[in-house]
C-alpha cells in the first residue's frame, strides 16, 4: 500500500537544503493520495513520526527539442508532490545503501 502512494523521493538541491535545515523531505506521490494516506505511508515505510504534510500539484510543461528532421514538441505530465515534516530528532537516510 505504501509503495503505491509514495512513488519516489524527490532529490533536488532545494529538497536537500530543506532536509538539512528544516527536517522536511520531499516525495512524488500518487495524484489521488490525500495527506492522511501520505502520512501513514511515510510512517510505515521509514519508521518515523510525521509532524505535518503539505501537498502541491506541479503542472505539466511543454518541451521542445531540435533534431535534424525538425522540432519535436512534447509534454511532461503533471505530478503531485508532498513535503513531509518529521518530528524533532527523526531522520530519513536515502543514501544509506550507497
Amino acid at each position: 500500500m505504501a509503495k503505491q502512494i509514495l512513488i519516489k523521493p524527490l532529490i533536488t538541491e532545494k529538497a536537500d537544503s530543506l532536509s538539512e535545515k528544516r527536517n522536511q523531505y520531499t516525495f512524488v506521490v500518487a495524484k489521488k493520495a490525500n495527506k492522511v494516506e501520505i502520512r501513514k505511508a511515510v510512517e510505515a515505510m521509514y519508521n518515523v513520526a510525521v509532524e505535518s504534510v503539505n501537498t502541491v500539484i506541479m503542472p505539466g510543461k511543454t518541451k521542445n527539442r531540435n533534431t535534424r528532421s525538425g522540432i519535436i514538441k512534447g509534454r511532461v505530465s503533471s505530478y503531485k508532490k508532498a513535503i513531509v515534516t518529521l518530528s524533532q530528532g527523526e531522520e530519513i537516510d536515502f543514501f544509506g545503501d550507497i
